[in-house]
C-alpha cells in the first residue's frame, strides 16, 4: 500500500490526539518523507559503490591503453626523426 499525503495526515493526527502535539510531530519527522521502498540500504549502497568503482576502473584502463599507443607512437616517430637527420 502506498503511503500519501492524506494518510500521512491522518496518523499525524491520530497520533496528536494519543499523545500530543510535539511528541506526535516528533514521531513523524523520524518516517521517511517518501515510502520505505524508495529508501536506499546499506546494499543498495554497497552495490552501487561495486558498480561505480567497477566502471572507474573500466575507464582508467581505457585511458592508460590509450596514452601509452599514443607515447608509443610519438617514441617512434622521434626516433624516425632523429634517424633521418
Amino acid at each position: 500500500m502506498a503511503i500519501d499525503e492524506r494518510s500521512r495526515k491522518q496518523m499525524h493526527d491520530a497520533l496528536e490526539r494519543v499523545l500530543g502535539p510535539r511528541e506526535a510531530a516528533t514521531l513523524m519527522e523520524h518516517l521517511p518523507p517518501v515510502g520505505w521502498a524508495d529508501v536506499a540500504t546499506k546494499r543498495d549502497l554497497d552495490a552501487m559503490r561495486h558498480e561505480l568503482r567497477a566502471e572507474l576502473h573500466s575507464g582508467l584502463r581505457t585511458q592508460l591503453l590509450a596514452f601509452t599507443t599514443i607515447m608509443a607512437l610519438l617514441n617512434g616517430v622521434t626516433f624516425t626523426a632523429f634517424q633521418l637527420l
